[in-house]
């Protein structure tokens, strides 16, 4: 007797998602109208290998040790060093940087690239959170000087493609850390980085716990806690007094941000000085992007902001940017989980030639060959039963199903046959 074979049941990987056709249908339609957003207003396309040395990641100075996957081969090679060299990377704006300094000298100025590529971080996942996911970045990079009006060019233009997705009110939250940070150089607090994370938290925990934690764990009296929770929670940008030049910079620059953007729908941008993100190599303006119609989800699917000199990590020049970025599998994820996306077809073919006879295989071929001549995604069936062929087109969702030797097709949704030439038709 042989020996009974040994199944694996495969299982879901948690934080690694994947689709079913219907669902990756629609995802690669949206993917085009971002896509083409990006392009309408000049950004060029670059892809950066899904790995990045240890040190381009450690060069910006960000702890991020949880979050990075290492790579390494299973089995190494004799003699070599079992330290990890590379790892996937966790974000587009550091390879990015890194893609910068490397062709310095062969982009040209302001250099404005779109990428759409997966992401890996060590994330724990829930809605919305996964380890491996897809984003779609924008961003400027200039030699010495950014102007100020990049930051409102990159904002529109992601309002403007989550609108061509047709996913209801979307709003983004803008701000300008410089405010912030300008009045924490006037209360003499050095603890910068602790001071906005938790400010960054402040919707998620409360204001109470936020005014404990400042308190406790960071040490600020109650005074410099009051001021600073008055300033954040302001939103009358022009009743803010400036403590300081840094305190000023900010406000004229956010106030200029605003101002672009009132071409927008009403309520489509907010300032909003709780917005200060959690990563530190953020240096002005900062965003942030909520789905008004999933009240269910509380999180930010689009972010951003202008860093000063993140590329200077790699290269000695000056090269301040400014970008945002569409968390694509996350708005995706939230969005068919609270059932805001209709399914599409499972198959990308608007014909079904079906067979018949065997006897009418060559005339099937012929005719899907004419209707892909001229641009018609068409499939062949594979014999069988007539209405088993009718059957899976209708299950697929192929809306349209031609029968060759009767030189007819038939419409799916109405039902309706009418005779056709192949030459020109059209769907």
């Amino acid at each position: 007797m042989s020996e009974k074979k040994k199944i694996y049941k495969p299982k879901p990987i948690s934080g690694f998602p994947e689709w079913l056709p219907e669902y990756r249908a629609v995802e690669l339609q949206w993917l085009d109208k971002i896509r083409a957003v990006f392009e309408s207003y000049g950004y060029c396309s670059i892809e950066t290998p899904a790995v990045e040395e240890l040190e381009v990641i450690a060069a910006k100075g960000e702890d991020v040790d949880k979050e990075i996957y290492v790579l390494e081969r299973l089995q190494a090679e004799e003699g070599s060093k079992k330290d990890a060299r590379l790892a996937l990377h966790f974000d587009q704006t550091v390879p990015l940087a890194r893609y910068v300094a490397q062709h310095f000298a062969d982009l040209t100025f302001p250099f404005k690239r779109y990428q759409m590529q997966k992401v890996w971080r060590g994330e724990r996942p829930q809605m919305g959170r996964m380890r491996e996911f897809l984003q779609c970045d924008i961003d400027v990079i200039n030699v010495d000087n950014l102007p100020i009006h990049f930051d409102a060019e990159v904002a529109s233009i992601c309002y403007e493609a989550l609108a061509s997705l047709d996913i209801g009110r979307v709003q983004l939250r803008v701000s300008n850390r410089k405010i912030l940070l300008g009045l924490l150089e006037a209360l003499n607090i050095e603890d910068t980085i602790k001071v906005t994370s938790f400010i960054d938290k402040l919707e998620k925990i409360g204001r109470e716990e936020v005014e404990r934690v400042l308190k406790e764990d960071v040490g600020l009296e109650e005074d410099q806690i009051s001021q600073i929770l008055e300033l954040v929670t302001c939103k009358d940008l022009s009743s803010i007094n400036a403590k300081n030049d840094t305190m000023k910079e900010g406000i004229e620059e956010l106030s200029f941000v605003m101002k672009q953007l009132e071409t927008l729908p009403a309520d489509a941008a907010i300032s909003d000085l709780t917005i200060v993100r959690g990563l530190d190599y953020y240096t002005g303006t900062v965003y942030e992007t909520q789905l008004l119609d999933v009240p269910e989800f509380t999180g930010s699917v689009c972010s951003g902001g202008r860093y000063d000199d993140l590329a200077g990590s790699y290269i000695n020049q000056h090269l301040p940017g400014v970008g945002i970025s569409i968390g694509f599998s996350r708005l995706f994820d939230v969005l068919r989980q609270n059932g805001k996306i209709e399914a599409g077809p499972s198959s990308p073919a608007k014909v079904l030639v079906v067979l018949p006879a065997e006897d009418q295989r060559e005339a099937m071929n012929e005719v899907a060959q004419t209707l892909r001549k001229n641009g018609i995604n068409t499939e062949t069936a594979h014999g069988g039963k007539l209405k088993k062929q009718i059957a899976y087109a209708e299950k697929k969702g192929i809306p349209y199903v031609w029968f060759p030797a009767d030189g007819q097709v038939k419409d799916m949704a109405s039902g309706e046959q009418t005779d056709a030439d192949p030459q020109n038709w059209k769907p």
